[in-house]
Order: C-alpha cells, then sequence, then structure tokens
C-alpha cells in the first residue's frame, strides 16, 4: 500500500487518534466521540496555531480598500481588514511601513487617497499547502487534545504536549529560512564603539 502525506483535516486528525491508540476517523460526522471531539476542537486549535508565529506559507498580501468614513482622530483614513486575515503583520506605502492601529474590523492609519496602502497579513492556509513540520505539529497538537478528552491520560497528554513544544520550536525554524537571509546593519555599532573609544581618551 503506497503511503500518503496528510493533505487533509480528516488525515491530520484520524493519524492524531492513532497516536493515542484510538480509531482514525473517515469524517467529521462519523457518529463516533472521536469524531465528536475532532469536529469541536479542529479548527480552533488549527487557527490559533497558525497565529503562533508569522509563518511564512500562510502570509499573503493584498492592497487595502479604503473606507468612505474617516476615524473620529488620530488617523487620516480606516482601511478594511481582508476578510481571510487571521492576523495583521504589516503596512506598507510604497515599501514603507505605516503605523496603524486595528479597530473592530478596520484598520487606522496616515494615507492620502492616492497612497496604495499594501497589508500583508497572516491567513488560513488550506492543509493541502502546509508544510511537513507544520503538518506534523498539528498532529501533535490534535494527539495531546485527543489523550485528554478521549483517553483521559494526563500522562499522555502531557507527553503530546512537549512533542508540540519542541516540533513548534523546530517548525519555527525552517519557516525562518523560506525568506532571504536578513544582513547585521553593522555601520552604527561600529559609530557607537568609535564614540565609546574617543570618549574614553577624551577623560584619560
Amino acid at each position: 500500500m503506497a503511503l500518503t502525506p496528510s493533505t487533509t483535516d480528516i488525515d491530520i486528525c484520524a493519524r492524531a487518534l492513532v497516536l493515542v491508540g484510538a480509531n482514525p476517523i473517515s469524517s467529521f460526522s462519523d457518529g463516533t466521540t472521536e469524531a465528536l471531539i475532532a469536529s469541536n476542537t479542529y479548527e480552533d486549535t488549527m487557527r490559533s496555531d497558525l497565529t503562533m508565529c508569522r509563518w511564512r506559507f500562510a502570509t499573503g498580501q493584498k492592497q487595502l480598500s479604503r473606507l468612505a468614513d474617516a476615524p473620529l482622530g488620530r488617523f487620516d483614513a480606516a482601511y478594511q481588514v481582508p476578510s481571510d486575515a487571521l492576523i495583521i503583520n504589516a503596512i506598507t506605502v510604497a515599501d514603507n511601513l505605516v503605523l496603524y492601529d486595528r479597530y473592530e474590523d478596520m484598520l487606522y492609519l496616515n494615507a492620502t487617497a492616492n497612497d496604495v496602502v499594501i497589508c500583508d497579513y497572516t491567513f488560513r492556509a488550506d492543509e493541502s499547502n502546509w508544510p511537513p513540520y507544520f503538518t506534523l505539529l498539528a498532529q501533535f497538537h490534535m494527539a495531546s487534545i485527543f489523550a485528554a478528552g478521549l483517553a483521559r491520560n494526563d500522562g499522555m497528554q502531557n507527553s503530546f504536549l512537549q512533542q508540540y513544544a519542541a516540533q513548534l520550536r523546530m517548525a519555527k525554524s525552517l519557516d525562518a529560512q523560506a525568506q532571504s537571509a536578513r544582513k547585521l546593519v553593522t555601520n552604527r555599532f561600529r559609530k557607537a564603539r568609535n564614540a565609546v573609544g574617543t570618549s574614553s581618551f577624551r577623560t584619560s
């Protein structure tokens, strides 16, 4: 039998159930206790994991739509938050970072009507696009939930939570490699060091 990776929510839950020694599910409407727990916890758990850091595979860009009504104070304009955004990561105008604040489903910032405002944000990426390190992270997290809600085994739950924490650290490290390495700006450090040296020379 060919081995296939997990590419759906059912795959992830089924393999997490196998990890705790339970029967896998074939759908969230199986009518089993396993399916009941999975259907009530999976989506919230995955959305939480997707907001744990700025995952590159779940980061998108979108030009924001300016709203007709301006904020009452402190900001010039209001823009609509993208409907699929879980967390806003950055707002830029002409590639420059812009200060902003979120109010309800709007973003307040200072920009003119002619400015092109771009939003970097985290979205709910589909399981089929998850890298292996995040899929395994999801399985460990769901296994900890099944261990508590299904097996009712605190020791097993803690074991999976430890595996989840270790996998989260590894996943963050691997995901960070999905962008160009950023060079350390050393000019200001040289200036600071030279300033300290000059000050020491003058007082000696």
